[in-house]
């Protein structure tokens, strides 16, 4: 299930110059966009932004625009270089009948790996990853279970099983592995390793 964020905003005047004073004011500017429709220019508290983009999940936002409740995801946003403020975000419109595309964030769960438990080391080689598929299909997180995974075994993309989603990556990329360490431990390790 995604986490929904009730985010209030008002809409706001385009331009340069007019976002300037919104930020001068403590307030951030943003989009909202949605295939179809007109883009709406909006702006918000960020303090009530804060849970959108200070997460790697991706999270459902129920945006109201002035009584208008949209939903929709983060799609992009902007910090500023020097104090990590954010001064610009984007949100994209979900309808249910079309796909979308975002990033979500590989979630190894299931506790430490038996591998690691023997001295191995585990290597996570994707971080995130693109998705796209119908809003009802959506997913907070790519949730991986590792705690089975023993010395010199990995989990591939195709090990994984999820309904509706395309992936923006090659179906055998390599997601973690539990690594055999070198030296007099890692041969020990080997002898025992499954093969």
């Amino acid at each position: 299930m995604l986490e929904v964020v009730e985010l209030k905003s008002v809409k706001r005047e385009t331009g340069k110059q007019a976002s300037k004073r919104l930020r001068a004011n403590g307030e951030v500017p943003g989009i909202y966009y949605s295939k179809g429709f007109p883009n709406l220019n909006v702006c918000v508290n960020p303090r009530e932004l804060r849970p959108v983009v200070h997460s790697s999940h991706v999270k459902l936002v129920h945006l109201d625009i002035e009584g208008q409740v949209k939903k929709c995801v983060l799609k992009e946003v902007k910090f500023h270089p020097v104090t990590d403020k954010v001064i610009h975000f984007d949100l994209l419109g979900i309808q249910d009948d079309q796909k979308i595309t975002v990033q979500v964030p590989f979630e190894f769960i299931g506790g430490q790996p038996v591998g690691v438990r023997k001295g191995g080391t585990f290597q996570q080689v994707f971080h995130k990853c693109k998705i796209t598929c119908l809003p009802k299909y959506l997913v907070s997180s790519i949730q991986v279970d590792v705690s089975k995974l023993d010395v010199a075994q990995s989990i591939h993309l195709r090990d994984l099983n999820l309904e509706g989603i395309e992936f923006g990556i090659p179906e055998d990329s390599l997601i973690c592995a539990v690594q055999i360490p070198r030296g007099k431990a890692g041969d020990a390790l080997r002898e025992g390793a499954p093969q």
